[in-house]
């Protein structure tokens, strides 16, 4: 899981750093990612609303497939949760002592929780 999600925030990233608002054509990730993982990645990006995707699932593919288009609000929001290195390491840490496994959504919560506990809330 922690590797899944560090995978979803560099995607997220990338498309959100690709000006003009829609994703490049092609996400490269630094670090030992096949195209087929991070093809997989945006298409549950897609699945969850954090972004639009066009899915290129094939008869040949090994799972489903997607191609980024551009971030949704809610993949925006995910973002802003997601940057500051200090709140994303805890979150990791702390879905590690429940045993490591949590959906997107899930972890977009604990995300939110901790920032607004940085801030006081």
């Amino acid at each position: 899981m922690q590797r899944d999600m560090d995978l979803i925030r560099q995607i997220l990233f990338k498309v959100e750093a690709h000006p003009g608002g829609f994703a490049p054509r092609e996400i490269q990730i630094d670090g030992d990612y096949t195209a087929s993982q991070i093809g997989y990645h945006v298409w549950l990006l897609g699945d969850e609303g954090l972004m639009k995707v066009a899915d290129v699932t094939s008869s040949g593919s090994s799972g489903p497939q997607a191609i980024p288009l551009n971030l949704t609000s809610k993949g925006h929001d995910f973002i802003d949760s997601a940057r500051n290195d200090t709140i994303w390491s805890h979150a990791k840490a702390k879905a590690k002592s429940v045993g490591g496994s949590l959906s997107v959504a899930m972890f977009q919560q604990l995300l939110n929780s901790l920032v607004k506990s940085q801030l006081g809330m």
